[in-house]
């Protein structure tokens, strides 16, 4: 179960503010099955690309491969010297902003979850990729939440 706050304020000035200046609905939503979460912040860990994508979940060549394309990330891989087993994180190269937010939405669609919560995932990416990336993921799930501008946006109906 999750609290969902729906309301003017943002995320930030309702954590600062005093809760009467935040005019928001309150709601709890009760899960059945598995939820993903893509922070708005990326994060990875020191490893290869397949590694961070797969996080030590069992190898599924035809998802992988989808995760990959949804996530605009096969361009990135042919340039990399050893593609997917590249070394990244501390160790390994430097990453953009972008590749970073893509591997760690890569994570998440690859756990195959019931949905998913991605705070702000294109913020860190230009305009043609965050749109490959909202219509292909459409394809790959039935719900994803996109916290966006602080807004909440369904990229489906609320059929779960």
């Amino acid at each position: 179960m999750f609290t969902v706050k729906v309301g003017e304020g943002g995320k930030k000035s309702c954590r600062s503010e005093p809760p009467q200046s935040c005019l928001a609905v309150i709601m709890q939503v009760r899960v059945v099955g598995s939820t993903a979460y893509v922070a708005q912040s990326a994060w990875i860990q020191s490893g290869t690309v397949e590694d961070n994508i797969r996080f030590g979940s069992p190898m599924d060549h035809d998802r992988y491969s989808s995760v990959l394309e949804a996530c605009a990330l096969k361009k990135d891989l042919e340039l990399f010297a050893f593609g997917d087993q590249t070394e990244i994180g501390e160790r390994g190269i430097n990453l953009s902003g972008g590749q970073k937010q893509r591997i760690q939405l890569a994570r998440a669609l690859y756990q195959n979850s019931s949905i998913y919560l991605l705070d702000d995932p294109f913020s860190a990416v230009d305009a043609h990729t965050g749109s490959h990336i909202f219509k292909v993921s459409q394809k790959l799930h039935t719900l994803i939440f996109f916290v966006l501008a602080n807004e909440w946006t369904l990229s489906s109906p609320l059929e779960v």
